[in-house]
C-alpha cells in the first residue's frame, strides 16, 4: 500500500508543480467550449435543443479527463528512458501495486484537470440543474479517469519510444472522443454510428456527466455506472498483465 501511495503522490506532484503544463492542458477544452459552445449555439437553439453551451460543457469536461488520463502513460516512457522505471521494478513490491499506483495518480490528475475545466465552464455561463448532484458528477469523472488511465498505462507498458505512443494515442483518442457524443446528441443516429458509440466507454462517461449536471440521459445512469465499472476492471486487468511483462 505504501508503494501505491508513493506512486500516486509522485504523479500528482509532477502535475501540480508544472503551471505551464496546467495552462497548456486547459487550452484545448477552452477552444471547444468557447468557440463551438458559442459559435454553434444559435444553430443548436434553432433546432429546438436549448442551449448548446449547457449541452457541450459535460462533453468538454469528459474530453479533458480523457486526454489527461490516457496521456499519463507518457510518464511511463519517461521513467523508462531516465531509469526511474528500472529502480521501481526492482523494488520488493508486487508489480500490480505499482501499476495501480500509477493509474490512480494519473486518474487523480485527470480529475483535477476536469475540475478546473468545470470551473471555466461555470465562468462561461454553464449552470448545473441541481447543485447536490455535483458530487455524482465527480464520481463519473473519477470513473472516466480510471478507465482511460489504466488504458494509457497498458499501452505505455507495451511501447519503447515516445513517437510510437503518440501515434497510437492519436489513432485511439480522437475516435474515442468524437464517438462519445461529447459534441452531438446520440439520438437519431445512423445505425452503424449508433453501434460504434455504444462500444465507446467514454459515451457512458459523458452521458453520466450529462445526467448528473443537466439531467439529460441517453443510456441511463445505472447503465453508465455498470459499463464504466466493467471497462475499468477490464483495462486494469489488461494493464496489470502488460505491466508485469516489462523487462528490467
Amino acid at each position: 500500500m505504501h508503494a501505491i501511495h508513493a506512486l500516486w503522490l509522485r504523479e500528482v506532484k509532477r502535475y501540480v508543480r508544472s503551471p505551464i503544463q496546467i495552462a497548456v492542458s486547459l487550452a484545448q477544452p477552452m477552444f471547444y467550449l468557447l468557440i463551438l459552445g458559442f459559435g454553434l449555439g444559435p444553430v443548436f437553439q434553432s433546432a429546438g435543443k436549448g442551449s448548446y453551451l449547457q449541452f457541450i460543457a459535460p462533453g468538454v469536461i469528459g474530453m479533458s479527463i480523457l486526454f489527461s488520463s490516457i496521456f499519463s502513460g507518457i510518464g511511463l516512457l519517461w521513467d523508462r528512458q531516465f531509469g526511474f522505471l528500472k529502480e521501481t521494478l526492482v523494488a520488493p513490491v508486487p508489480r500490480h501495486w505499482i501499476m495501480v499506483g500509477r493509474t490512480l495518480g494519473g486518474a487523480t490528475v485527470a480529475v483535477i484537470q476536469g475540475t478546473l475545466v468545470m470551473i471555466i465552464c461555470l465562468i462561461a455561463g454553464f449552470r448545473p440543474f441541481n447543485l447536490p448532484s455535483i458530487p455524482v458528477a465527480f464520481l463519473f469523472m473519477l470513473m472516466i479517469a480510471t478507465v482511460f488511465g489504466a488504458l494509457g498505462t497498458a499501452i505505455g507498458s507495451l511501447l519503447q519510444d515516445m513517437q510510437g505512443f503518440q501515434m497510437i494515442m492519436t489513432f485511439l483518442v480522437m475516435p474515442i472522443f468524437f464517438l462519445s457524443g461529447a459534441l452531438f446528441p446520440l439520438t437519431n443516429l445512423p445505425s452503424a454510428l449508433a453501434f460504434l458509440t455504444r462500444l465507446d466507454p467514454l459515451s457512458y462517461g459523458v452521458d453520466g456527466l450529462r445526467t448528473s449536471l443537466i439531467d439529460v440521459s441517453h443510456f441511463g445512469a445505472t447503465m453508465d455506472v455498470v459499463v464504466l465499472a466493467v471497462a475499468a476492471s477490464i483495462f486494469i486487468a489488461i494493464g496489470t498483465w502488460c505491466f508485469s511483462r516489462i523487462e528490467v
